[in-house]
């Protein structure tokens, strides 16, 4: 079975290379060596910080399992994750925007090394913190580093088209080839050096630990709005206030939650869907597998991103329809391939089939990371970008956290299904943002924000 793994990473692998080397001058954009370079550094630390993130990835789920814990305590574990980014994780973004980008990077640097020693322990409590930590840590990873590049590109004059030229080589190496390299990390500490399941965590609290010091040497710091003393709670107004005035906003909060819930969802349960009888699998290949996947939507990405003829909003249509229709790939096969009864052994001809559909999901996954931080530099205002982007996350952190407290009330293939639900319903959304023009509202929610501080004085009186 080791040959179909092959088979698989050689023919993404192949189609990922002829991609990049057939790329034209219309996949390209011109760019000055001032941008290049801000933009060199930007993606080296994105990449170390992710680095951080993936060598996880593969081996939270068998790590808890190794403990002792089933399927549901794993499950509340998650959910302590999903929680505590849905509760903090507002707060953080705000104070983000009012006490600095750079030094919220620098706060993930850390939340997430505390995250990584607290795996040595297999107590349930101390693993439960971990969780809460990680997921303060998730928070920051998917704003303030964001947040800090759209401010800081701006800062320094760059054509805005030149962003998605950063969106995509971010995305291409730090969700792409530094996921791949770290999957192999993980599977040779794990397997071939045989250190255990907790030396993967290990290795990510240095990695983290490097690029906090890139950070601390080489970032300048920026600001959402430093000419307004604003304390949270007028942050968090404002920021309900440009996604209830402006439509294309609130779809576009609408659209994440969806595709990132069901993502999550995935994350969870791929491992068990891939062995439901307790096959043996090669975590952390598959996991490599998944993320050259995800190189190959980044690297389609790059070519569609490039074109100004074509809009996001029109091809993240498609990307919507084939994300759904991959996770409906385990249910149809649970219905036409006879479930197998044996215990242990290689991977069942149905998870072949899933792996393979998992593979395409994750291409999607590739190609919709750039396109969304393309619409949401488009939509979003510059002035509470970190608070509006976890805003977004509290439904998803919701939808999440009901799931996995039901994980085990339904089979796997419900929850795929449910899945590919949402996944249409965001290709419903998506429709209507295309359909309802090119051009973000941020002017009025700007005049919106200028009418509410003059109004200010006189709810005083």
């Amino acid at each position: 079975m080791e040959l179909f793994y092959y088979l698989v990473f050689g023919a993404v692998g192949a189609v990922v290379a002829a991609l990049e080397l057939s790329k034209t001058n219309k996949d390209r954009i011109n760019a000055s060596a001032a941008f290049n370079s801000f933009k060199n550094n930007y993606v080296l630390v994105y990449s170390i910080m992710m680095a951080g993130d993936w060598l996880q990835g593969p081996y939270v789920y068998y790590l808890y399992s190794t403990y002792g814990f089933g399927k549901g305590e794993i499950g509340q574990l998650f959910i302590a994750g999903f929680g505590s980014s849905m509760l903090f994780g507002t707060i953080v973004g705000s104070l983000a925007d009012k006490q600095g980008r750079k030094r919220a990077c620098v706060t993930y640097c850390v939340s997430y090394i505390l995250s990584c020693l607290t795996k040595h322990s297999p107590q349930y409590k101390v693993l439960m913190i971990g969780r809460i930590l990680g997921g303060i840590a998730t928070s920051l990873l998917f704003s303030a580093f964001e947040s800090w590049l759209v401010a800081e590109h701006f800062k320094r004059d760059f054509d805005q088209q030149w962003l998605s030229i950063t969106f995509s080589k971010a995305i291409f190496f730090g969700n792409g080839l530094v996921a791949i390299l770290s999957g192999l990390v993980g599977n040779l500490l794990v397997d071939t050096l045989n250190l255990g399941p907790v030396s993967p965590f290990d290795a990510a609290g240095i990695i983290l630990a490097i690029g906090m010091a890139v950070i601390l040497s080489s970032w300048t710091e920026n600001y959402g709005d430093p000419s307004e003393n604003k304390d949270l709670l007028t942050q968090f107004k404002g920021a309900a206030v440009a996604i209830a005035s402006d439509e294309k906003i609130a779809l576009l909060g609408a659209i994440q939650s969806l595709f990132e819930g069901s993502m999550y969802t995935f994350v969870f349960l791929w491992t068990p869907a891939l062995s439901p009888n307790d096959e043996e699998i090669p975590h952390g290949f598959i996991f490599a597998n998944f993320m050259l996947s995800s190189m190959l939507g980044s690297s389609i990405a790059s070519r569609l991103l490039a074109r100004n003829t074509l809009r996001v909003e029109i091809y993240m249509q498609i990307v919507f329809v084939i994300s759904s229709a991959s996770l409906l790939l385990p249910v149809l096969t649970n219905f036409l391939v006879p479930p197998s009864d044996v215990k242990g052994g290689g991977i069942s001809f149905s998870g072949s089939l899933q792996l393979l559909g998992f593979c395409i999901f994750e291409a999607c996954v590739g190609i919709f990371w750039p396109s969304i931080m393309k619409m949401r530099s488009q939509y979003i205002p510059e002035e509470a970008r970190s608070t509006i982007m976890n805003f977004f996350r509290i439904p998803l952190n919701i939808f999440v956290c009901i799931v996995l407290y039901n994980v085990n009330a339904f089979p796997i293939t419900v929850m795929f299904g449910m899945c590919s639900i949402f996944l249409f319903v965001a290709y419903i959304l998506q429709r209507r943002l295309a359909a309802i023009g090119d051009k973000p509202k941020t002017e009025e929610w700007t005049m919106l924000k200028e009418n509410d501080t003059e109004s200010e004085p006189l709810g005083d009186a």
